[in-house]
């Protein structure tokens, strides 16, 4: 897991005592220490005012020197241009404050919007904000939407953190032809410094046979305390335990933030199960992120989720779109969390495709199969090499049937960036841009901290494409 997310504060002001005199950096630093503690995020400040280019560096320095992942300048009074054409030529994620006027006649006392307007367009001058942004803020210390803009910072910021120099196993390989999905360890290792360790299958399938009888029951008893276990035999499910401990063992050992495992068709041959209630398992209690079919880039998307919502969300297909009733099926036959099942709960089922049609039928055990309870969900995926950002939102809404078994759930009432969409409009939006086929959904409305993210991350917002009864182009 990374470190906690570092806050650098620099406060600058010319000579002036109508600062101090309004308690304007006293009052900033009380409303940033409340947020960074509920955000988990450790707070630092930089000594001293800037008040010139030279001083501003040297508290530039401070903040590299200091491991700063965010530096915020505090107007706390009207700040001198070269204070921010130095902050802005250095080489760290940046954002800029200023308060209110505490009065509004009189003599102005802190002047402080026009030294923000100042600020970011000469910023834009000494600095390439499409690939090194810098985020503004204006508003007091109490401003419920102030705190709620900065929060979106540290969030998007935290993701960015949880995926730079992430190690991820790729266990297997990529499930035979699904080309969609293939990126390469060298673009991840250019995009965010991202290590993607490969191995042999026979790596996990070794190990599973290695795995001290004791254990695999131990994890068997908490597994069947967590879900009903709903025709699945004995042997399958002790062979999914030795799985989930298997893929642990490999996740702590080489210190992986996440997997990406090909669940078929290898595993079926050797030892015969299908894994998808080891990947659960390591979701659920465990909190590691595992994609299915080899995909990492739904590995990346997971860790992702992880850190914004505090728990792994769902890999997921987008399954059946129901263009007569509005409705998107959200499915998948492999592994996915327990803890978005509605009241009827979780049971672990034998895998309902592997081996239907033949003599022994679906005898490849097992997955967790749930239907999500209702509410807003939000569905993203960090997708085309890493460089393009899909996310939109909308609200589960039970139905019957329910959907495939598996982990699955209905989905309506659409938007993209807050514009409602129908269900057309979700299917031509993922044809037109060519999404690849897993997406990451996960409790919440969570469009702006995803927005954010991805203007930090450099990635490009894949927008909504409106459906055409004609052939509109490529995008």
């Amino acid at each position: 897991m990374p470190s906690p997310l570092t806050i650098a504060v620099i406060q600058a002001s010319l000579p002036s005592y109508f600062p101090d005199k309004h308690t304007v950096f006293e009052r900033c630093q009380k409303a940033l220490d409340e947020i960074c503690e509920a955000e988990g995020a450790r707070l630092i400040t930089a000594p001293g005012r800037p008040m010139n280019g030279t001083e501003a560096r040297a508290a530039a320095d401070f903040c590299l020197s200091e491991g700063a992942d965010f530096a915020l300048l505090i107007h706390g009074g009207f700040t001198m241009g070269d204070v921010a054409q130095t902050l802005a030529s250095q080489a760290i994620p940046l954002g800029v404050w200023a308060t209110p006027e505490p009065t509004l006649d009189g003599d102005i006392q802190l002047n402080n919007f026009v030294s923000l307007n100042m600020t970011m367009s000469i910023a834009r001058k000494v600095r390439d904000l499409k690939h090194n942004p810098i985020q503004w803020y204006f508003g007091a210390p109490d401003s419920a939407a102030l705190r709620s803009r900065l929060v979106n910072t540290l969030r998007a910021l935290s993701m960015i953190k949880s995926l730079k120099r992430a190690r991820i196993a790729l266990v297997g390989g990529l499930a035979p032809t699904f080309y969609n999905m293939e990126v390469s360890a060298n673009t991840l290792k250019r995009r965010f410094d991202i290590d993607v360790e490969a191995f042999e299958i026979s790596e996990l399938t070794d190990r599973m046979r290695a795995v001290e009888p004791s254990r695999a029951d131990a994890e068997v008893a908490d597994m069947s305390a967590a879900a009903q276990v709903s025709g699945v035999t004995a042997s399958q499910m002790e062979l999914n335990a030795r799985a989930a401990i298997a893929l642990q063992d490999i996740a702590a050992e080489g210190r992986f933030d996440a997997l990406a495992v090909s669940d078929w068709p290898a595993l079926q041959a050797d030892p015969g199960i299908h894994p998808g209630a080891a990947f659960t398992w390591l979701e659920e209690k465990y909190r590691i992120p595992v994609a299915s079919e080899g995909d990492l880039l739904g590995a990346l998307t997971q860790l992702a989720a992880r850190t914004m919502t505090g728990k792994v969300g769902y890999l997921l297909d987008m399954t059946e779109p129901d263009l007569d009733n509005g409705d998107l099926l959200m499915w998948h036959g492999g592994g996915g969390p327990l803890y978005l099942a509605n009241d009827d709960g979780a049971a672990w089922i034998n895998h309902p495709m592997i081996g239907r049609g033949t003599e022994k039928g679906a005898c490849f055990g097992t997955i967790s199969d749930l239907v999500f309870r209702d509410g807003t969900v939000t569905v993203f995926r960090i997708a085309d090499d890493a460089t393009a950002l899909f996310e939109m939102t909308a609200q589960v809404k039970g139905r019957s049937p329910s959907g495939y078994s598996g982990c699955r759930g209905w989905l309506r009432d659409f938007a993209f960036a807050g514009h409602p969409a129908s269900v057309e409009d979700v299917v031509s939006t993922v044809m037109g841009h060519g999404v690849e086929h897993h997406f990451v959904l996960v409790p919440g409305h969570h469009h702006e901290v995803l927005a954010e993210f991805g203007v930090w991350a450099g990635l490009r917002q894949l927008k909504s494409l409106p459906a055409r009864n004609f052939l509109s182009g490529a995008v």
